[in-house]
């Protein structure tokens, strides 16, 4: 089974992807993870992805397609991925050749993201750039912008399904869970 989990920052889409992973033994791939991961090898595409995430912009397709499409090359990949951060625009959708099973979209409103994230520190105190308050706005105006036409696209083929992000962690994961299970009962789009 194939996943592709939405929300804007803050949404709690990254716990709800990692939860889901676990309980369906399926492997979770985030691509703000992978990112910030490459953004610290000393290489000039990693040094452009950091600047380009301080900036609180979006890493451009000519290098996002092919990092995500060579990861779920891997052996790891071949029955079924929880997949977060991607396709977030309509070109990369439109380029994205992976069957999608479904699509959650954990919703919460820009103000409760904000206060959630207004709370959230590194253990170690360091803030992140693009984690400021102007990086996590952008962020967010970013999501409605690019993102939220990508999530109409699937919904124009029947594979989203909304989630309530404004409740328990536990809750939004139950929930989650409860429509994995009525798709994977045929209810869902072969």
């Amino acid at each position: 089974m194939n996943v592709l989990i939405y929300g804007i920052q803050g949404s709690g889409k990254s716990t709800q992807g990692k939860m889901l992973s676990q309980r369906l033994h399926l492997p979770y791939l985030s691509t703000g993870h992978i990112f910030r991961e490459l953004s610290h090898q000393p290489t000039r595409e990693s040094r452009y992805i950091k600047e380009t995430l301080a900036a609180g912009v979006l890493v451009p397709d000519e290098i996002v397609i092919p990092i995500i499409e060579n990861y779920l090359t891997k052996s790891e990949y071949k029955d079924g991925w929880i997949l977060d951060g991607f396709p977030r625009n309509l070109k990369q959708a439109n380029k994205f050749k992976n069957k999608i099973d479904v699509v959650f979209y954990v919703q919460v409103s820009d103000k409760e993201a904000l206060w959630r994230l207004s709370f959230r520190t590194d253990p170690q105190g360091d803030v992140r750039e693009d984690e400021t308050l102007k990086g996590i706005r952008q962020r967010i105006h970013l999501f409605h912008r690019v993102t939220e036409p990508v999530i109409e696209h699937y919904r124009k083929q029947d594979l989203v399904i909304d989630i309530d992000g404004e409740r328990k962690i536990n809750e939004i994961s139950d929930d989650i869970t409860s429509k994995i299970r009525w798709y994977k009962k045929g209810n869902g789009k072969e």
